[in-house]
Parts: structure tokens; sequence; C-alpha cells
């Protein structure tokens, strides 16, 4: 069964996932390596993984965003996933977001799919700005925020820590 394309680059495809991808989104989490940065820290579970696509679902049919399939197109191998979520706070923003298979690591996936996405979320007029934060100890995530053009403003504390937050506005485009 195909998944209807999101976005398409030279070298991916972000696609909608399937109602039975919750193996894949527990192979992306599975280890400390690629759970370092989200949440808690910790590996998911695959009961985890089925309520975290469960709840993708829900977010796109709510407001047509989410966190989608990343793979390749040439080969539709898995390789992470990817898209915005509704991040609350003073006023709610979406927020970018990504994460890659380890294997897949230092390829530059990342900035390719956040290129993309910076001109998906102005083209599908999602609003005037967005979000993304990391870890302070992410400065590869730090680094790919700002090769996309994100500029840093006042960080966020999240868990007590003061994070790194990044933001993109209508009138940086180019």
């Amino acid at each position: 069964m195909t998944s209807e394309v999101i976005i398409e680059t030279p070298r991916l495809k972000l696609v909608m996932w399937q109602r039975d991808d919750a193996e894949l989104v527990h192979t992306l989490h599975s280890t400390v390596e690629t759970t370092r940065y989200l949440g808690d820290g910790k590996v998911w579970s695959l009961g985890q993984s089925q309520v975290r696509l469960a709840n993708w679902f829900e977010e796109h049919s709510r407001d047509g965003t989410t966190k989608y399939k990343l793979i390749a197109r040439d080969d539709s191998r898995f390789l992470g996933r990817a898209g915005f979520s509704l991040f609350g706070g003073d006023r709610p923003d979406l927020e970018l977001g990504y994460s890659l298979r380890q294997e897949e690591w230092g390829k530059g996936y990342a900035t390719e799919i956040g290129y993309a996405l910076r001109e998906w979320f102005f083209a599908k007029n999602l609003g005037s700005r967005f979000i993304g934060f990391t870890h302070p100890e992410n400065v590869v995530s730090q680094r790919v925020l700002k090769k996309i053009g994100m500029r840093c403003r006042t960080p966020m504390i999240v868990d007590g820590r003061e994070c790194p937050t990044f933001e993109f506005t209508a009138d940086m485009r180019t």
C-alpha cells in the first residue's frame, strides 16, 4: 500500500504513516542514542510507539500537520520521521521536529527535509512562524536549525533546563 506523498526532495519523500507502522516507530526510538534528546530520554516500548503513531494520526486529522514518515526516494527505505506538531506555551505555535535512524546520521537528511518543511509550511499557509528547540547538548540539531535559516530566540525552560530555541518567520524567507 502506498502512502500519500507530503513532500518530495531529490533524495527523500515525506509520506503519511500506515496504521501498521508502529514497529518502524519503535525501531526508530529503540536505542539510547536515538532517544537521548526526546522527552525523558528513555527508549520507547512498542506500546509507546503505538500510542505515538495514534497521536500523529489524530494530529493530522485535527489540523493537517503531524510527524510524517521519512523514506529514501530511490529505494523507499525507512529513514525516520519529520514534520510539525502543535506546541503550547504562551501562544500555540507549530514546532519543527525530526528524528533519523542512527545508521542514517551524518548524511544531510535532516537539513534537506528541514529546508523542504520550511517551504511547505509557508506554501500551506500554516502560520507566520514556527519554532524549534533542542536539548543544550544536542549541538547537531542546533547546527541543522541554524543551517535552514532559523534564528536563535530566548531559550525555553523544559524540565528545569534551559533549552536553545529557534524560530523561522515569514519575513525571514528569501
